[in-house]
């Protein structure tokens, strides 16, 4: 049977933790992780990224986050911990679903953009 978004949100929710602000500021001050906002690079031209954010626009992800891939970003590690986010946590629950799916185990879903920046996490200019 097919999937429609609903049922793909649904799957990638049921197996992406998601985080809110303050546990996602934790992670951060913990150390080694990758912090991925999978926003298109016009929405983070608008509003400026996460300090220290690496943008990967969700239909690029796969590319950037295999090995084996000639656009592989070598920020992606199977052993770092990663932490996505989007405008509102949808795509980067799906992101996570997908990194998921190719090997990486400690993904979190931290949600939207605006949330991170009301909770106090430090910005930067895209």
């Amino acid at each position: 049977m097919a999937k429609n978004v609903k049922d793909m949100l649904a799957e990638a929710n049921s197996t992406v933790p998601k985080l809110s602000p303050a546990e996602a500021a934790e992670k951060m001050r913990s150390g080694d992780v990758l912090i991925v906002d999978v926003r298109d690079p016009t929405e983070v031209q608008q509003s400026g990224k996460i300090k220290g954010a690496v943008n990967v626009s969700r239909g690029m992800l796969e590319f950037r986050a295999d090995p084996e891939s000639q656009y592989h970003n070598s920020a992606f590690q199977k052993d770092k911990t990663i932490l996505l986010h989007c405008a509102s946590g949808g795509r980067s629950a799906l992101a996570g679903k997908s990194l998921q799916d190719m090997g990486y185990t400690d993904v979190f879903n931290i949600g939207s953009f605006k949330d991170l920046v009301e909770a106090g996490i430090d910005t930067e200019p895209a």
